[in-house]
């Protein structure tokens, strides 16, 4: 540890004191953490995040881990020659795309975090959807409107799927018994194959099984932005639509939002969309009076 990092013993115990209630709040309940972006690809970073869940769980939260893996899954693609397409911000998995997907998703970057977690002091398990039926998807479908003729038509993604069903027996098993979930986003057909799924969709299907008290969703944003680009600290589902209905949600934060809206409706108590880059940006949400990014509740 170095000089810059270290605090005066005041200061510390006055840091820790601002926590205790927080950590009193969250003691023994769920908080599922969709862990993404670019802060993945920094091993720094990815250390960070590994010791603060590993503090969570120590806190006696249970933490569910659910990450995504888009640029290492495009960095592999491109070493084997496979070239990405997209429709509707969705890749199109075709089935020699889905083999490098799973075997990237639920492989190297799975063992990956589990590993950074277990050498923080945790103790993680790397698991799919595919795991004890634990994620049931169908395919998922989208419409665009064709530039030329301006007709409505339905784009065929292959293997990407969409969360249908959400069996949480494994998950039951496994929390509270100091044991960490680290889950892939790679999903059960009903015929016992494999669907893509994105991760941000997968994260919000656990959270709302599980009722989680709390859903992260680490992104490369500070959160949601008003008209101004200043954050938003707080809205609650109303203010979403409302936001989304006047143009001030746009783009890719209207997938995530949505996302954030289903986990609520299913029985999540409140959801954060927050920066992942930020430097213990879990334990500023949780363990401090002011959080991190924007919290959505009902």
């Amino acid at each position: 540890m170095n000089d810059s990092t270290v605090t005066n013993p005041l200061e510390a115990a006055r840091v820790l004191s601002e926590a205790l209630p927080h950590m009193q709040r969250y003691d023994e309940e769920t908080i599922v953490i969709k862990y993404g972006g670019h802060a993945m690809g920094n091993e720094e970073v990815a250390r960070a995040f590994a010791r603060d869940i590993v503090l969570l769980e120590q806190t006696a939260i249970n933490p569910v881990v659910v990450h995504g893996g888009g640029p290492q899954i495009e960095a592999m693609l491109k070493r084997a020659g496979v070239q990405s397409q997209f429709a509707a911000g969705l890749r199109i998995t075709d089935a020699s795309t889905l083999e490098i997907v799973e075997m990237v998703l639920a492989g190297s970057i799975n063992k990956q975090i589990v590993g950074y977690i277990n050498a923080a002091g945790g103790k993680a398990i790397g698991l799919c959807g595919k795991d004890g039926n634990m994620v049931l998807a169908k395919k998922a479908t989208r419409k665009v409107i064709d530039p030329d003729s301006h007709i409505e038509k339905v784009i065929d993604l292959g293997f990407v799927g969409e969360p249908d069903k959400v069996d949480t027996t494994v998950l039951d098993t496994v929390l509270g018994r100091e044991l960490i979930p680290v889950l892939a986003p790679v999903a059960a057909s009903a015929d016992g194959g494999s669907y893509n799924v994105n991760a941000d969709t997968f994260a919000g299907a656990i959270a709302g099984a599980l009722k989680a008290k709390r859903f992260l969703l680490l992104t490369d944003v500070a959160g949601v932005l008003d008209k101004s680009k200043k954050l938003i600290k707080e809205m609650s589902a109303a203010d979403v639509r409302r936001l989304i209905a006047d143009g001030t949600i746009t783009a890719g934060m209207i997938p995530k939002v949505e996302t954030c809206l289903y986990a609520l409706e299913k029985g999540v108590e409140g959801v954060v969309i927050l920066d992942g880059r930020v430097p213990h940006a879990v334990l500023l949400e949780l363990f401090t009076d002011q959080g991190a990014g924007t919290l959505i509740h009902r």
